[in-house]
């Protein structure tokens, strides 16, 4: 099992405020499996007792208490009295010391344009399928337990012409419907039914973005999926992107540990503007000396830049296997152009009222 849980008397933001402890029960290297975190327990004198493996104490002749488990384990009173207890475990401290959580990877990308002189040239450094380092989680601690890196289908269109030009704008579209979710939990708190909620953040989607740019129904669903988990906005980003097979997975890093023992895992990419970007950094990295290095980076700290022109011109796409892409355009070509329109209909007869 790779889920991550507390026990049941236990929350997310609780773990957040009370002392916890963390245990990798199993051996399999972190607390990722049923009951191997969980809330301490409260003892007299302001002390906290974690309860997985706790043990009684034992009294020797002249009643002084000891652990079995080893003299470095304090023996602790509970609070209304009794035989003290130990454990082998530590909690973390009431302050949340002994919590390590890692920040959000925040990688806006190359960015779109750059300044130009007079004659229109570019002063910048031109990349070739730049893509963006992001991050998503699967089922942990920190994300209500729900995978927050599961596919959900082609959601995000490939072939945007030119109302989406680069990574930064496809990210924006994700960001729509997270915009949608949002609203459509706020109708769902407000007591609106799960259709109701679902055409409330519908609207919030075509509202605020080019609405052929997504699959509208899928991303309905996708959003009304995320509704009650603890998945963020990066989470979703990359769900959509991901689905839609425009990153690349370098490896999976401990983003959350407590007391050093891990207790959510991320999934580190490197999301592209296509899905035929993805395919050619894929490879024609293994190509150019200029990768061999750094690669993909590290799961942590992925390494997402595009090609400089020079790099670009030296590519063999005769070396490529471009099979995926030309199998998705020979299979999808004619179907895509007529959700399209419908997509296009659809959504001006929504904007409108219709």
């Amino acid at each position: 099992m790779s889920g991550f849980l507390l026990a049941a008397h236990v929350t997310p933001a609780q773990a957040q405020t009370l002392p916890v402890c963390a245990v990798d029960l199993n051996g399999n290297g972190d607390a990722g499996d049923p009951g191997e975190v969980a809330n301490c327990t409260i003892m007299a004198d302001d002390a906290w007792l974690c309860p997985m493996q706790q043990t009684m104490c034992v009294a020797d002749a002249e009643g002084a208490y000891s652990c079995p488990l080893g003299s470095q384990h304090p023996c602790l009173t509970p609070v209304g009295g009794g035989t003290p207890m130990c454990s082998p475990n530590a909690c973390t401290g009431s302050d949340g010391a002994g919590i390590e959580d890692d920040p959000i990877v925040d990688d806006p990308g190359a960015p779109a344009d750059g300044e130009v002189d007079a004659e229109g040239h570019c002063l910048g450094n031109i990349e070739i399928f730049a893509g963006r380092a992001v991050r998503c989680r699967p089922a942990g601690l920190k994300t209500t337990f729900s995978n927050c890196c599961k596919d959900k289908g082609k959601i995000v269109k490939d072939g945007m012409g030119s109302s989406i030009s680069s990574i930064g704008t496809k990210i924006a579209v994700a960001k729509g419907v997270f915009t949608g979710m949002k609203a459509a939990y706020g109708a769902f708190k407000a007591g609106a039914t799960a259709g109701q909620a679902a055409s409330s953040g519908a609207n919030a989607i075509i509202a605020g973005i080019d609405p052929t740019s997504i699959a509208i129904s899928l991303a309905i669903n996708f959003m009304m999926d995320f509704l009650l988990s603890g998945c963020d906005s990066q989470d979703m980003e990359v769900g959509m992107l991901r689905g839609s097979g425009m990153c690349h997975e370098v490896g999976t890093y401990c983003s959350s540990k407590i007391l050093g023992i891990c207790v959510q895992k991320s999934k580190g990419h490197c999301c592209f503007n296509t899905k035929l970007g993805r395919i050619i950094q894929e490879q024609g990295r293994p190509q150019l000396k200029s990768f061999n290095r750094l690669g993909w980076g590290t799961p942590k700290n992925p390494y997402c830049r595009g090609f400089t022109p020079e790099e670009f011109q030296a590519l063999d796409f005769s070396k490529m296997d471009l099979s995926e892409y030309y199998s998705e355009i020979e299979a999808r070509a004619q179907a895509d152009i007529q959700i399209d329109m419908k997509d296009k209909i659809d959504a001006y007869m929504r904007v409108i009222g219709q």
